[in-house]
């Protein structure tokens, strides 16, 4: 019974944030009987399996991925349109709110991926591929959070308003041109770190599906078995 598992997990002799992640997997437990049909696939666990994710782990994947391609979009279509022009600054406005959304969607991806079970790949690739993919899954990670944070930071060093679908966020910190530049700086450098990021990862999928010919990329896909 989970109410059992509850009251286990409470009285084990573990740290806080290992009894953290324990509760939310239990909370999550249930959600593994629960199967989506997409797009004409056969039904899907909702959560991992050992052998492909589940369908919540390839819908933040995929969503997020739409949501990277929109931002990038929005800030280098902006450029096209003339300073102070409504176009120019409703680009730049959505690639902010998008961004924030990244933000908000990246805590629960860590948190679906921590208590899930990571699909093997078959056949196994050799330990450097292992490692340089755990790298690269770290720096993306990183992106998500840190790219949206040092948005808000410049916004609010520069200060102006901070929107988000209607809402007013609070700025971070007050207003300061110089920083306001120092943060624009890093966030131009992170936006290229991320464009490598991003190709890399493709990259590495689309090698593993086309040349290895493992299930690399399968696993991320709706079952179509």
């Amino acid at each position: 019974m989970i109410e059992e598992d509850i009251e286990v997990l409470t009285n084990a002799n573990e740290s806080d944030w290992i009894r953290r992640l324990s509760l939310i997997n239990i909370i999550l437990e249930p959600l593994k009987t629960i199967r989506f049909n997409f797009l004409g696939a056969r039904p899907m666990n909702i959560r991992n399996t050992t052998d492909r994710y589940g369908a919540l782990s390839i819908g933040i994947h995929w969503l997020m991925l739409l949501m990277f391609i929109a931002v990038y979009a929005c800030i280098e279509l902006h450029e096209f349109f003339p300073k102070g022009s409504d176009l120019r600054a409703t680009l730049k406005t959505w690639h902010f709110m998008l961004g924030l959304s990244i933000l908000v969607l990246a805590p629960l991806r860590l948190i679906v991926y921590i208590t899930g079970t990571a699909p093997r790949i078959e056949p196994d690739p050799s330990k450097w591929q292992k490692q340089s993919a755990k790298l690269i899954h770290v720096a993306l990670y990183a992106l998500m959070i840190a790219m949206p944070l040092a948005g808000w930071l410049l916004l609010s060093a520069e200060g102006q308003p901070i929107p988000f679908f209607g809402l007013h966020l609070p700025a971070l910190i007050g207003k300061n041109k110089f920083l306001a530049d120092v943060i624009e700086e890093i966030h131009e450098a992170g936006g290229t770190i991320g464009y490598f990021l991003i190709g890399l990862h493709a990259t590495a999928a689309l090698y593993h599906h086309y040349f290895v010919r493992d299930n690399t990329l399968r696993r991320m896909l709706p079952n179509r078995d």
